[in-house]
């Protein structure tokens, strides 16, 4: 029998920990290698290894510490840890309007957990008038949790549930609906249900936060209440995200949902309405529309809902020497739609012409936008956009790329037929098409310009 190579070893972090009398829970000081560091000492979760121990920081970050590093440790104290949200019956008022909160895994309020030493959501009406009691100033909050993922594993069968579900619930009465998703692809969701969610009497609302409850700069609070606001009380109804406006928690700002963007790995005014300008600013108590031309709340149940996606469609970005066969190989695979997010005003190299033209024959459904973001897609300008139009490249006006994604999977989920596709394709359902861009929709806050220095002085700091 082999001896056991891990007789005898003690785990650093443990032994680091009883050396200076410090354990989970305690609150401490720490003198390292690598600079001084305080905060509240977190378990270690299962995948972790022993070398390190995890400081929940001021910040409300979490980082490892090698315990190695570790020169000294000062105790402050010790932390109650407590798992639960205090979870009180959530009031019920005649005079609230009724909203319903659909939760698919983001995070809105959290508790912590002990196994992990990660946060993990409050969801249930009690636990969320626990956590931000205000709700209960503005609706009568339903809640039910269709899903608990992560938003990178949302996809076709989620948005084809989500839409039903909004469906059924207008046709319970509610006032307006709000969705909790996490925020890396709530922009891909929100075009989704802008598509297949239509016509709706009632505002919908999806909502997340950048930085969860358990830190100090959380936005969730915030952003629930306001996301609550417009879903009871605002006029607007159609998809819309509600995120925070500027970086301080001053207002929120409600974006389309078809031209809506996440633009910062980390910010909490990461979204951005791109080609057009917010809908509305919204605050926990009130709603100020910035433009016309928005969807209308009216009464009646009456709601198209039109739940098809075809998951063989794709976006490719394209990059100087883009070999054909990237092309190609997704014909191979059965790919039935492209779309490209080509240069400039809608451009690729001539090596894709040939893998272009094979894809269009083989019937696959080809469409044009711009990496840019901003502006139209021009392809009569330049020799090369026509000749990509003649292969069979169709230009996407000012769709955004994830828009005209999302799109193009729902017009193939509901016909075979190219030209029909193209009609889908081409006829603005949800405003993502405009006749044109507003001359204030694009602004770039590039740092050291006077007349950003001043903005960002009087409206962000």
């Amino acid at each position: 029998m082999q001896d056991n190579p891990y007789k005898g070893y003690r785990p650093p972090a443990l032994d680091k920990l009883k050396e200076c009398g410090a354990r989970v829970w305690s609150d401490v000081e720490m003198e390292t290698t690598g600079g001084v560091f305080s905060g509240i000492i977190l378990p270690r979760a299962e995948t972790a290894d022993a070398e390190h121990i995890v400081l929940k920081m001021r910040t409300g970050y979490n980082i490892g510490i090698r315990a190695d590093r570790i020169v000294s440790m000062t105790v402050r104290g010790v932390k109650e840890a407590h798992y639960r949200i205090p979870e009180q019956e959530f009031p019920y008022d005649d005079s609230n309007p009724n909203v319903t909160l659909l939760g698919t895994g983001g995070t809105i309020a959290s508790r912590l957990d002990y196994r992990t030493g990660a946060v993990i959501p409050a969801f249930t009406p009690g636990e969320l008038y626990g956590a931000v009691p205000e709700l209960a100033d503005v609706c009568n909050l339903h809640t039910e949790k269709l899903f608990g993922i992560f938003s990178e594993n949302m996809g076709p069968k989620q948005y084809i549930a989500l839409a039903e579900a909004i469906g059924r619930e207008i046709e319970k009465g509610v006032a307006g609906i709000m969705i909790g998703h996490g925020t890396d692809t709530m922009h891909h969701t929100a075009a989704a249900l802008s598509y297949m969610v239509q016509d709706s009497p009632v505002p919908i609302v999806m909502v997340g936060s950048q930085r969860s409850s358990d830190r100090p700069s959380s936005d969730a609070a915030f952003n629930l209440r306001s996301a609550a606001y417009a879903a009871a009380h605002g006029e607007i109804a159609e998809v819309m995200v509600c995120m925070f406006g500027p970086t301080s928690d001053s207002y929120n700002l409600l974006h389309r949902g078809t031209r809506v963007r996440k633009m910062h790995s980390s910010y909490r005014s990461t979204f951005r309405t791109i080609g057009d300008i917010p809908l509305a600013t919204v605050t926990p108590d009130s709603l100020r529309p910035l433009r016309e031309g928005v969807y209308r709340k009216r009464a009646g149940r009456a709601v198209r809902i039109v739940p098809a996606f075809e998951e063989k469609v794709t976006m490719v970005y394209y990059y100087p020497n883009m070999k054909p066969d990237i092309i190609d190989s997704l014909v191979d695979n059965g790919y039935r739609g492209i779309v490209i997010a080509g240069t400039g005003l809608g451009h690729v190299n001539r090596p894709l012409y040939d893998a272009l033209r094979r894809a269009h024959d083989r019937g696959v459904a080809l469409y044009m936008t711009v990496q840019t973001l901003w502006g139209f897609v021009q392809m009569y300008v330049y020799e090369t956009g026509r000749e990509i139009m003649d292969l069979g490249v169709v230009p996407c006006d000012n769709m955004l790329p994830e828009a005209a994604y999302i799109k193009l999977g729902w017009a193939l989920g509901q016909t075979d037929d190219l030209d029909e596709v193209k009609k889908i394709m081409l006829t603005s359902v949800a405003g993502e098409i405009t006749e044109r861009e507003p001359h204030d929709g694009y602004l770039v806050l590039q740092g050291g310009l006077p007349e950003v220095q001043d903005f960002l002085k009087n409206h962000m700091m």
